[in-house]
């Protein structure tokens, strides 16, 4: 499966990074809720714009070893724009006792594609986050 990896990223305010994905999707990181340690060095806005995507795309990096990896970004960025993400599919599955065969059937999909959604090697559409809730809603 594909990895998720960052293909450019780019400072647009305070703590705010715009980052394009090999999925095709730009979205946008708020990073203030990271402004713990060690990350709380990003507040220096002198620290923050010597942000770097690194080599391979696999996360951004900061002076002195600070690192955030591009699975937990893309997380961040789904969350934040309110978009269903991997974590909250495998909890959907999870919580409703569903493998990958019975989640494909009970959403009309592949297998296949529920496994890319349930592991994020493909970004899962709005409709589908829709359609976990309205399956989690019509339950008894």
């Amino acid at each position: 499966m594909k990895a998720i990896t960052i293909k450019s990223a780019r400072i647009v305010g305070a703590l705010t990074i715009e980052i394009d994905w090999n999925t095709g999707e730009t979205l946008t990181a708020d990073m203030a809720g990271w402004l713990r340690k060690p990350f709380d060095a990003l507040a220096d806005p002198v620290v923050f714009q010597q942000m770097q995507v690194d080599e391979w795309g696999h996360g951004l990096g900061w002076p002195d070893g600070l690192d955030l990896g591009a699975d937990a970004l893309y997380e961040l960025c789904r969350r934040q724009a309110g978009l269903p993400t991997a974590i909250e599919f495998d909890a959907w599955m999870k919580r409703n006792g569903l493998s990958l065969a019975t989640a494909a059937d009970t959403l009309g999909m592949t297998r296949r594609m529920i496994a890319h959604y349930r592991t994020g090697s493909r970004p899962i559409p709005k409709v589908v986050g829709l359609a976990c809730k309205g399956v989690e809603a019509t339950q008894f």
